[in-house]
């Protein structure tokens, strides 16, 4: 359910981006899914853009450096986060589940 959703990696989130979220700093994203979340889709609909997961490499290697994280474990962390908003889950949905998981 999943397999077409586009992966892109951008080193920032571009300045439409940054407005629209009233972020401080674009390193304050680390990822981003674009598209309608699956429980949200109508087959009356006509097919919108492609779905796409952004991930922000210099956010991502910053977070990396400050936290002293393993970095394969950090990116796995936002790529599943983002995936979760393709299947309809909110942040707070996600926040509860990794709670619960012990992430």
């Amino acid at each position: 359910m999943a397999q077409d959703i586009v992966i892109r990696v951008e080193e920032f989130p571009d300045a439409e981006i940054c407005a629209h979220m009233a972020l401080e700093s674009p390193f304050d994203l680390l990822g981003l899914y674009q598209g309608v979340a699956i429980g949200e889709r109508s087959v009356m609909d006509s097919p919108q853009d492609i779905d796409m997961i952004f991930l922000y490499r210099r956010p991502l290697l910053d977070y990396w450096c400050e936290r002293d994280e393993d970095l394969g474990r950090l990116v796995r962390h936002v790529l599943i986060h983002e995936i979760g908003h393709h299947f309809g889950f909110s942040d707070a949905d996600m926040a509860a589940l990794e709670a619960e998981a012990g992430d």
